[in-house]
């Protein structure tokens, strides 16, 4: 397996499918980091020669932030927003949707599995609407 910024990247796959394990790095930077470097982007990374894979490395290494780096740095800025104490750092704290989203339908990802409150619901008798 071919290692970059200390990540397994798959050799069966493509170039430009496998650069995309890296956190950090997405299809659109995959793309243009291949086209930037000429590397063909299906190319199987089994393929790459030694010389293409630490031109890799070293764009990598010098001009991205990926990886922990990268996680590190996103976890400072959220702790940041939460010890100033800002709306977006409270939306943080509370676990609840941060970008202005609705709640009171959806965000279930964000919120977690419903919990049954008692006293809600139909009543034993009620007709339906």
């Amino acid at each position: 397996m071919a290692r970059i910024a200390g990540v397994d990247i798959p050799e069966n796959k493509q170039v430009l499918y496998s650069l995309p394990y890296l956190y950090g790095i997405g299809p659109t930077l995959s793309a243009k980091l291949l086209e930037r470097l000429k590397i063909e982007p299906t190319t199987k990374v089994s393929a790459l020669t030694e010389e293409e894979l630490n031109r890799l490395r070293e764009v990598i290494d010098k001009e991205f932030r990926v990886e922990g780096d990268l996680r590190k740095e996103i976890n400072l800025n959220v702790k940041r927003l939460i010890d100033i104490g800002s709306y977006r750092g409270l939306r943080h704290r509370r676990s609840l949707p941060v970008h202005g989203q609705r709640t009171r339908t959806n965000a279930r990802t964000r919120r977690g599995p419903r919990k049954t409150v008692a006293g809600r619901g139909q009543k034993r008798g009620a007709a339906k609407k």
